[in-house]
């Protein structure tokens, strides 16, 4: 959720003609579409998009590199430098703490390189170019550690201005079914397993009482 926050101040969504996730799925699913490019996208059901040519590119190999044709390994949130915005709007910027891992990368010389591969490469050979395009582009960003007003607050307008009358009376469900399995970080770690293993037992054992 907080990326998406990020995501619409920078104009992430379909441009005339093009498809929304749900589309894309149900495109995949009939066949329509030849490739697939996720970053980072493992919170959706890949048996969906078996029809298509999956290419992955992130960190914990999730669903969607179990899924892909091809892997491309991406640093993680503490192997790269990346500004992040919460889900208030609150611009935060991380700095690597280690190195990345094996053959990966951040995922904008990731990217970088394929536009090279594509015939359309991108103007950036360093992250200080990248990030001075992104604020020349985006004003909200630079505004470090600060709630920063929309730059583009029509690209807000696809979220809902008010709850549907009819779900008024319908009540809040947690959508969470495992605390400790909510994201593949989490996934890929032996200690969250236990933790969720352990909640296993104790709902269990309560539901026996």
């Amino acid at each position: 959720m907080a990326s998406r926050v990020a995501g619409l101040d920078m104009g992430f969504l379909p441009v005339d003609g093009g498809l929304d996730t749900r589309k894309i799925i149900e495109n995949s699913k009939k066949g329509k579409i030849e490739t697939i490019f996720l970053l980072g996208a493992d919170e959706l059901d890949m048996s969906n998009l078996k029809s298509s040519f999956i290419i992955y590119q992130g960190s914990h190999g999730d669903a969607g590199a179990h899924a892909a044709d091809v892997i491309l390994p991406g640093a993680s949130y503490a192997e790269k430098t990346g500004i992040y915005v919460n889900l208030e709007g609150r611009v935060q910027i991380g700095i690597p703490a280690i190195n990345p891992k094996g053959q990966a990368k951040e995922d904008w010389s990731i990217i970088r390189a394929l536009s090279g591969h594509l015939g359309k490469v991108l103007p950036y050979d360093n992250i200080d170019s990248l990030r001075s395009k992104l604020f020349q582009d985006h004003p909200s960003f630079p505004g470090i550690g600060y709630i920063a007003k929309p730059a583009n607050p029509k690209n807000f307008d696809v979220l809902p201005k008010k709850v549907n009358k009819a779900s008024e009376d319908v009540p809040f469900v947690n959508p969470i079914c495992d605390f400790y399995m909510t994201n593949p970080i989490l996934r890929a770690s032996n200690v969250m397993a236990e933790c969720s293993s352990l909640t296993d037992s104790l709902d269990m054992t309560e539901a026996a009482e």
